[in-house]
């Protein structure tokens, strides 16, 4: 069955989230989901604590337990809402996250913290607003894509590379290289499944591979950044160790673990502090080092069945737009576990791009939450109709005098 947008397919009419059988949502709800996303988020508090106790202000756990205090209640606020709703006020949503984007960018207004100013300082925490802009720009995308305001396809490339281009230049003015690469990485796989032509896609990934050697030799990134990809492209350190450090220090980690690892809070590597950034971007060493291939694996494939039920959601979801939602959180998701696993074990450049639901951090762990689960207002939709359409099947055809 194919994922692509069938744009023949009528709209159809919003259904009603109240109703008088209220195990309705229950029924609905993906406890599938559920099952792994709580597994993601307790492995992810052990890894956070083990990779942070060392520190002199003490262990992170407190606050990641925090953020997913407050990530709950939006969470099912955010699955009980109409996604339809959403997506009839896409085009607001998506310039207040262009506006949020450019209020970072003020001096003063934000902090920067490892050479991108990304970051609103709000005191108790830190505010990304690229992460809402990613959100934002899957809910455009889905409007654009699975609507029919544009009838022109050309029209339709046109206007969708904007929608991502925007978002994308203004975080590499940040600089946020990993920010850019998972925008860009969310635009191809909502337009292949909206409708776009595959070969307007391949094309327009060679135009970014040329746009990226281009970022390297025209010093839009800071050194530490071109260091690090000139370190993947060319397999070796560009003239100084440090921009070696941290891929040697995780492959270490990963390595060592073998089968079952050391055991919680016994890996040496993690307990000397070796790895930078351990409990963010590395936060798979920790798996690695003490729980070994068994543990990673665990992780692995938790993500797996994950992705595997936001595949399923976009099949069998009542519209197309619903369709290009799920569609954009599977592939958002997807790029973030290839990309955090493939620097950790030295397969794909070092971005800064977290484990979503394992590593530390609000914004990610937060925004990551909401998208999952507006893919289940998607599902919970999707479910209504299905149970109608039995409902109707159910009673046989009806007759008339």
């Amino acid at each position: 069955m194919s994922l692509q947008s069938d744009y023949r397919r009528p709209a159809l009419q919003p259904l009603s989230v109240r109703t008088r059988d209220m195990t309705a949502a229950w029924r609905h709800v993906d406890w599938v989901i559920v099952a792994v996303v709580s597994a993601l988020t307790l492995i992810g508090f052990a890894l956070v604590h083990s990779a942070s106790r060392q520190f002199e202000t003490g262990s992170m756990l407190p606050r990641q337990l925090v953020f997913a205090l407050m990530s709950v209640g939006v969470m099912a606020a955010v699955a009980a809402i109409d996604y339809r709703r959403i997506i009839a006020k896409a085009q607001w949503v998506y310039l207040g996250s262009l506006l949020l984007l450019v209020a970072v960018l003020v001096p003063g207004v934000s902090k920067t913290v490892n050479g991108t100013q990304g970051w609103f300082d709000l005191g108790v925490f830190s505010f990304q607003p690229a992460e809402t802009a990613k959100l934002a720009t899957i809910v455009m995308l889905a409007a654009l894509l699975g609507g029919d305001r544009i009838a022109s396809r050309p029209l339709r490339l046109v206007a969708s590379l904007a929608l991502v281009g925007l978002p994308v230049g203004m975080v590499m003015v940040q600089p946020d290289l990993g920010s850019a690469l998972v925008f860009v990485f969310i635009g191809a796989g909502v337009m292949f499944v909206g409708g776009i032509r595959g070969r307007y896609l391949v094309a327009l990934a060679a135009i970014a591979v040329l746009g990226v050697v281009g970022i390297l030799n025209s010093g839009a990134l800071d050194d530490y950044q071109q260091d690090r990809l000139t370190t993947f492209v060319q397999e070796r350190c560009p003239g100084n160790e440090d921009a070696c450090y941290n891929v040697r220090q995780a492959e270490i980690a990963v390595s060592s673990g073998g089968l079952t690892g050391y055991g919680y809070g016994r890996g040496p590597q993690t307990t000397g502090r070796f790895v930078p950034e351990q409990q963010t971007d590395f936060i798979f060493t920790v798996a690695g080092e003490e729980f070994g291939f068994a543990g990673s694996a665990l992780i692995i494939g938790l993500f797996a069945v994950l992705i595997w039920r936001m595949w399923y959601a976009a099949m069998v979801a009542p519209d197309p737009q619903g369709r290009l939602i799920c569609v954009g959180v599977m592939v958002m998701c997807m790029f973030h576990l290839f990309e955090n696993i493939g620097m950790s074990i030295g397969m794909m450049p070092v971005t800064g791009i977290p484990l979503p639901f394992i590593s530390y951090g609000g914004s990610c762990f937060f925004f990551t939450s909401v998208a999952v689960h507006e893919r289940a207002s998607v599902d919970f939709r999707g479910g209504r109709l299905l149970e109608q359409k039995k409902q109707q099947l159910s009673r046989g055809p009806t007759t008339t005098r």
